[in-house]
């Protein structure tokens, strides 16, 4: 792994690795962070993209590294479907949120588990 990008885990339930690269224009531009780890979310595609805010036109270079990854730990609790990067995840969330959230809970028993 090139030393400019980081490896984190994330503990909500299972650990989820995440790879974190901080470009050249940084802090200017925002880092760019995608999930590792397979993961069942309507705003985190197949390609562990990430659809959020402050990741794109909300960057500041005011932010820092924590606070963006307690933002993806708080999308990871709070999916918002109606911002979806993954269209058929977000329909499964909007048109049955409880056997969607069971889903998730399957795919993070098998892809996050920490092994």
């Amino acid at each position: 792994m090139p030393s400019d990008i980081l490896c984190i885990d994330f503990c909500l339930g299972g650990v989820f690795k995440l790879e974190l690269f901080l470009p050249e224009e940084y802090p200017m531009a925002p880092p760019k962070v995608r999930f590792l780890t397979k993961i069942y979310h309507p705003n985190i595609d197949k390609l562990g993209r990430i659809c959020l805010d402050i990741l794109k036109d909300k960057w500041s270079p005011a932010l820092q590294i924590r606070t963006v990854l307690l933002s993806i730990q708080a999308l990871l609790s709070a999916p918002n479907p109606d911002d979806p990067l993954s269209e058929n995840i977000a329909k499964h969330w909007k048109t049955n949120e409880a056997e969607a959230v069971e889903t998730a809970k399957e795919w993070t028993r098998l892809y996050a588990s920490g092994e």
